[in-house]
C-alpha cells in the first residue's frame, strides 16, 4: 500500500528548479550528535551515586530535514545547539541509578524539543565501567517515537 505523499516542496536555492516529494510517514532524514560528553550521577553502586562519572552519548533525531536543506535557513530545522544544552542540563541535573533512565530521559527531552523531531535514538556509554574485566565502555541504546 502506497503512502500518501507530502505536500511538494520546491527549493529555494536560484539554481535549483527540483521538486522534492516524500511519503509523509517515512522519515529518514536525522539529526546526529555524536560524542556529546557528560558528567552525570548515574550507577547501580553507592560510590557512583555520589561521584560524578564521564558518558558519552550519541543522539539522532528523526525529522523532516527537506525544508532546511531547501531554504537553507536554520529555522527550518531543529537546532543542535538547544539539544546539546536541553540534554545536558538533563544528563547532569538528574540523578539515575540506570543507563537505561537516562538515556529515556534523554529521549524525553529530545522529542519535546521540537515538535518536528518524529522519533530518537539515544546511545548512552559509560567511559569507566566499575568491573574488574578490562572493559573500555558499557552502555545501552533506545529507540523511541513521538506518540
Amino acid at each position: 500500500m502506497p503512502l500518501p505523499l507530502s505536500p511538494s516542496r520546491r527549493c529555494t536555492f536560484p539554481w535549483s528548479s527540483t521538486t522534492i516529494r516524500r511519503p509523509v510517514e517515512m522519515t529518514e532524514d536525522c539529526l546526529r550528535l555524536k560524542g556529546l560528553r557528560v558528567t552525570a550521577l548515574c550507577g547501580a553502586l553507592a560510590e557512583e551515586r555520589v561521584r560524578a562519572q564521564p558518558f558519552e552519548l550519541d543522539v539522532d533525531i528523526g525529522a523532516d530535514l527537506a525544508p532546511s536543506g531547501g531554504s537553507d535557513d536554520l529555522g527550518d530545522t531543529i537546532d543542535y545547539g538547544e539539544v546539546c544544552a536541553a540534554v545536558c542540563a538533563a544528563a547532569e541535573g538528574e540523578q539515575f541509578t540506570l543507563m537505561e533512565a537516562m538515556a529515556q530521559r534523554v529521549a524525553e527531552v529530545c522529542l519535546n524539543a521540537d515538535q518536528r523531531a518524529q522519533w530518537v535514538t539515544v546511545e548512552v556509554r559509560k567511559l569507566r565501567p566499575p568491573v574488574p574485566q578490562q572493559l573500555s565502555t558499557s552502555g545501552v541504546r533506545i529507540t523511541r517515537h513521538r506518540q
